[in-house]
């Protein structure tokens, strides 16, 4: 099995800050060098999947394995975990003014609270507003929805671009709603999209913080404003308890109950104990 592993570089709060916004921006964390080489690899075969570009060295050890990104992946997927085996190249003639995607999620996934498989992009070069880059909706892949219930929508206020630097790399939960922006700038946009996968049962094994606490962590998330009240706080405990390995002791017990912020004396009622003692 083709599969890696290295130290987890996340800690607590930025697993959470995962699970609450459903992905992760790492800036500028590709050498330039690299950049460069993928650019001309890219413009030679101009292909929707190049996916040979996983057989060379230098891709695979500074993007593939780059320590920043696969340390956030070994985070949230623990350990050995399944690299990538296809790669895509959304790639872009610029501008395209009047050729913005609609909203979606991508095809063949399975809503779960849970994190089997990240989607990751790479941007080989410097991608500006004007370059039409990808937008996603923090907090979107807490909400069950379909292309066609959501391919209407337009401007959603809570999107945010994933404008970056040359080297950027970002991982999302797969059921995030994104969608490719309009494009103003003249040239080639390329971003390259593959995914890994996990091969072992969750467990909370990233970087502990001492002062952070499952019972009293705010679990507020910017889905609140697209469900019911306190729907999107419950779905982010309910995915963050999986990830620690405890997903089975999750029930959501109502009313004032974790993980419904507030301010409470003791302990809360409906907290699961199996994720630590309340401080």
């Amino acid at each position: 099995m083709n599969t890696y592993n290295c130290e987890p570089t996340l800690n607590d709060r930025e697993v959470l800050e995962f699970c609450k916004n459903g992905y992760m921006m790492l800036e500028s964390v590709v050498p330039e060098e690299v950049n460069r080489r993928t650019m001309e690899y890219v413009d030679s075969q101009p292909q929707m999947e190049p996916t040979e570009i996983l057989k060379e060295d230098w891709f695979h050890e500074n993007v593939i394995i780059n320590p920043a990104a696969a340390g956030a992946v070994r985070s949230l997927l623990g350990k050995d975990f399944h690299l990538p085996i296809l790669m895509s190249n959304h790639r872009v003639e610029c501008p395209a003014e009047n050729h913005q995607e609609g909203w979606h999620v991508d095809g063949n996934f399975n809503f779960q609270l849970v994190l089997p498989y990240l989607q990751v992009f790479y941007y080989p070069q410097e991608t500006t507003i004007e370059h039409g880059p990808t937008e996603v909706v923090p907090g979107s892949h807490l909400v069950k929805n379909v292309a066609r219930g959501m391919g209407h929508y337009n401007q959603i206020a809570s999107a945010k671009p994933t404008a970056a630097r040359a080297g950027s790399i970002f991982l999302t939960a797969y059921q995030i709603w994104h969608r490719r922006s309009k494009s103003t700038a003249t040239g080639i946009r390329n971003l390259l999209k593959y995914f890994y996968w996990r091969t072992q049962p969750p467990t909370r094994d990233w970087i502990a913080e001492p002062d952070f606490h499952p019972a009293t962590a705010d679990y507020a998330t910017p889905a609140d404003q697209m469900s019911d009240q306190f729907r999107g706080c419950n779905r982010v405990a309910e995915l963050f308890t999986w990830l620690s390995g405890k997903g089975e002791q999750f029930e959501i017990k109502g009313g004032q109950s974790w993980p419904l912020p507030a301010h409470r004396l003791g302990t809360s009622y409906g907290y699961p104990q199996e994720l630590g003692e309340h401080p």
